[in-house]
């Protein structure tokens, strides 16, 4: 990953669309914003997307701060007026398979390289990513401060909350719909009282606690 290049500063009030104004002014565009969602989840699936913008998305934000009607509805709009959208999905047996860290980095990059357009620039939530085939930038919160992150937030959120309620129709007894497969104590009552199912991360302490006292 780069840093950003000389006159590009971006300021604190700068807004959400600061990052992508800035280099822009350096020719640096299209600039495409990866994230992911379900890093810290315990089940369900690892969910990456990169989002290509060239126009505001009313009421665009990082998608933790939204509440689930207005996460929809930025999403419908995300994906109606986006330059370009991709999404990865990646399955709990593949986390527990290549580690949880790789194969987030895995997602962010196959969410990137599955764009149709090739983006001048990569700005990614958090930490750097390496092997993006274009310079870019990892942003501190940058799914708070960066446009093109938040939006990718919000397809990553939404397209895994989506699948996490398809999945609760398949293992009621877990309440995947509600928790969407995070270590709250309904989830962790359940994975006492039946132990994990085939969409548990088998590497998760409270999973393999789970899996152990069952054994």
């Amino acid at each position: 990953m780069t840093r950003l290049a000389r006159g590009s500063t971006v300021r604190r009030n700068a807004g959400l669309y600061g990052y992508e104004r800035a280099l822009a002014r350096q020719g640096l565009t299209p600039v495409a914003g990866v994230d992911e969602a379900g890093r810290g989840a315990c089940a369900g699936p690892l969910v990456a997307a990169a989002v290509v913008l060239d126009r505001p998305i009313p009421g665009l934000a990082d998608s933790k701060l939204l509440t689930s009607k207005r996460r929809d509805a930025c999403f419908d709009l995300v994906m109606e007026r986006a330059v370009d959208v991709s999404v990865i999905i990646v399955s709990a047996a593949e986390c527990d398979a290549m580690g949880l860290h790789q194969a987030n980095i895995a997602a962010l990059r196959r969410a990137l390289w599955r764009l149709t357009i090739r983006p001048g620039y990569v700005l990614t939530d958090g930490f750097p990513v390496d092997g993006l085939g274009v310079p870019g930038l990892a942003v501190w919160k940058g799914d708070r401060v960066s446009a093109s992150i938040a939006a990718a937030s919000v397809v990553a959120k939404v397209t895994r909350d989506r699948l996490l309620v398809q999945l609760h129709e398949q293992f009621p007894a877990y309440d995947f719909a509600t928790h969407k497969g995070y270590s709250t104590p309904v989830h962790q009552a359940a994975l006492r009282e039946h132990g994990p199912c085939a969409q548990h991360r088998t590497q998760y302490v409270n999973v393999k606690a789970s899996m152990e006292a069952r054994a």
